[in-house]
């Protein structure tokens, strides 16, 4: 069970107590007295949000699709997810807004109805706490993927109870807090969503040639055009391929078909990936066993997640000596492209030397015949509205995401001369640092918002948030008023406790629920 324990001395009109003594947990609920025809609130798990308190009580169903194989709850109970990672996220809410009254939803779900008084919303917000549901996750059972917190651990975890008055003031003021915390956060998401707006269009920008207009009227391409360096770059591409096959034929790389597309800015061509490139690669299946705790960096990727290469978390392999590990292993300036899973179509630019290190089978090694176009490559494929767009089309049009070598190979680059590939990677690099930095500094403030709530949290459970008046009724005086209102039954009973003509509570059910079956 979760035991209650606080630096500070509660104060002496508080008690502690547990869940079960100020909460029915999971009762039951009889619906018979319903036709199989009404509507009533359906909540499955995805229309609880993590850590608000809330709930999308919307959805309707008929009584009759979902009275059998779903968990039962009134209007007022408290949901509490019960399984990995539903409950470790937070999803934890007031059953409100209810259809008549009633709702039924995900059987991952505990109820909690308050005894008599207590309010729903103070045990609501005494389980939203980091330390509750920590505890909670330690005590969880079942197989790993489906563990669950069982109803034991609820019904025995302590609760601190202040008096009634003082649990009003306690939640009144939380969500003044809370409701603050909101609106900060709400200001920090329309900025961030700017933030990402403005990326998005100044990638566009970029790679389009907008954003370099005025530089080009000035700085014609007099020297090298971009079709001079793509010819360049294909001699080169040529040379390199014959060398690494010297007994095969080569064979030149697909050329874009441009009838379709867009004019270009004067000195621009049109080129594929297949035609920049000299190594398109995935890696290597079957190296499970050769996971290590030390030797080379194995990517995989997680690692890719962010459109950049992280390695906080490094996975290692002993890499075998052949040809196969060869093939992808890892050189500076590669573009790393997510070909598999959630995470299709995110690309890194490998800007580190990376001594010995390879690409799990999920990742594509894609390699610049020369490095100096690499991070304009880059700079292409992550564009929303650009390689981004057309990956994620190829990736998703066949139901499963994933991409394969000749999706990138195909893939189409609008191609500017050296000099101003150069003027729009640095325009970028500046531009897009500004952006990232500023995100960063929002997403800290986010952290810091969230571990003010856990404050607030620990210091209204603590009795430190308002102050106590002495003229409340103790809390000690409340359970003992509680415990005989709300007695046992002799026989299981199950609840029956809504009109239905009201949808709601009536004043005959009240404190008791308890009906015969």
């Amino acid at each position: 069970m979760y035991k209650f324990t606080s630096s500070e001395i509660l104060p002496h009109s508080w008690t502690v107590t547990t869940l079960s003594d100020v909460a029915e947990i999971n009762p039951l609920i009889n619906f018979a007295q319903y036709d199989d025809d009404t509507l009533i609130s359906f909540v499955p798990m995805p229309l609880i949000e993590e850590l608000t308190g809330r709930l999308d009580s919307t959805r309707l169903e008929k009584l009759g699709k979902v009275k059998k194989g779903y968990t039962r709850f009134l209007e007022g109970d408290v949901l509490f997810a019960k399984i990995t990672p539903c409950m470790e996220n937070g999803k934890v809410a007031v059953a409100e807004n209810l259809k008549g009254g009633i709702g039924a939803g995900s059987t991952e779900l505990h109820v909690l109805r308050p005894r008599g008084e207590i309010s729903n919303r103070y045990i609501l917000y005494y389980l939203l706490q980091n330390d509750f549901r920590g505890d909670a996750q330690h005590h969880m059972t079942g197989m790993v993927g489906q563990k669950r917190v069982p109803s034991k651990f609820i019904e025995s975890s302590e609760i601190p109870l202040p008096p009634l008055n003082e649990q009003r003031r306690i939640v009144s003021k939380i969500e003044e807090l809370f409701s603050r915390l909101d609106e900060g956060e709400a200001a920090l998401m329309r900025v961030l969503r700017l933030l990402t707006s403005y990326r998005q269009a100044v990638l566009r920008a970029a790679v389009t040639g907008e954003l370099t207009k005025e530089w080009r009227d000035t700085n014609p391409p007099c020297i090298e055009s971009g079709s001079d360096l793509l010819e360049r770059i294909l001699a080169e591409r040529k040379i390199k391929w014959e060398a690494a096959n010297s007994n095969k034929q080569y064979r030149p790389p697909t050329a874009p078909d441009v009838i379709n597309l867009p004019s270009l800015p004067d000195g621009w061509c049109w080129a594929t990936v297949d035609q920049l490139t000299c190594h398109i690669t995935s890696g290597s299946r079957g190296w499970a066993e050769r996971y290590s705790t030390e030797g080379a960096i194995f990517i995989r990727a997680q690692d890719i997640k962010t459109d950049r290469l992280v390695l906080d978390s490094i996975a290692h392999v002993n890499a075998p000596q052949n040809v196969e590990s060869e093939r992808t292993r890892v050189q500076q300036y590669d573009l790393l492209v997510t070909i598999t899973g959630a995470n299709v179509t995110k690309t890194a630019l490998v800007t580190q030397e990376l001594d010995n290190a390879y690409v799990n089978q999920h990742v594509a090694i894609v390699r610049s015949v020369v490095s100096d176009i690499s991070q304009y490559l880059y700079y292409w494929i992550v564009s929303p509205a650009n390689g981004r767009k057309i990956l994620e089309r190829l990736a998703y049009g066949a139901g499963k995401p994933g991409l394969n070598l000749t999706n990138i190979r195909e893939l189409v680059i609008a191609f500017p001369p050296a000099a101003e590939q150069t003027r729009i990677v640095s325009e970028l690099d500046n531009r897009i640092s500004v952006v990232d930095s500023l995100s960063s500094v929002l997403k800290q403030e986010f952290q810091r918002a969230k571990i003010f709530r856990q404050s607030i949290l620990k210091a209204a459970f603590s009795g430190q948030l308002v102050e106590q008046d002495p003229t409340d009724e103790p809390a000690s005086v409340l359970m003992q008023r509680i415990h005989s209102e709300w007695q046992t039954p002799t026989s299981k009973p199950t609840a029956c406790p809504l009109s239905k003509e009201q949808g709601k509570r009536t004043p005959k059910q009240q404190p008791s629920l308890w009906e015969p079956t």
